[in-house]
């Protein structure tokens, strides 16, 4: 059985991944900047690795992946959602609906499947990374 509702998702689906584990800084304010540390250490180049964040939009929760090490603008992920604004969603919200604590969500195995939308650097990368745990990312990919 998979550790994660992500990881269990991906074999599913038959999507080939690997899990790189490493600790969480208390220190750190940016799980997105530890995490390209962590994998790029691992060998993952750093734009490869993407950060889900889950947002507050008019009609309930969104989800928006993009790259570790960029800032979500939330004006273009409510943009491309089609909804007038978005905000950062509450962390007990985004726990009860995704499943997942705030640092540790995945666009993979969500307690609710919410709208998603994805950076378009993602497109055609071959390889990316997103978070399935508070301890580890999961490099996946499809068609390499």
């Amino acid at each position: 059985m998979a550790a994660t509702p992500a990881l269990a998702a991906l074999t599913r689906a038959g999507v080939p991944r690997q899990v790189v584990k490493f600790g969480q800084d208390p220190r750190e304010q940016s799980f997105g900047v530890e995490a390209v540390k962590a994998l790029g250490s691992a060998g993952v180049a750093p734009e490869q690795i993407y950060k889900t964040l889950v947002i507050a939009v008019s009609d309930g929760l969104a989800v928006a992946v993009v790259p570790a090490a960029a800032r979500l603008s939330l004006k273009a992920a409510a943009a491309a959602l089609g909804v007038p604004k978005a905000s950062m969603a509450v962390p007990a919200l985004v726990q009860r609906t995704a499943g997942y604590v705030v640092g540790a969500v995945s666009p993979f195995g969500q307690r609710k499947r919410l709208l998603t939308v994805v950076d378009s650097s993602a497109l055609g990368s071959g390889c990316s990374a997103a978070p399935v745990a508070a301890v580890g990312m999961s490099r996946w990919s499809r068609g390499t």
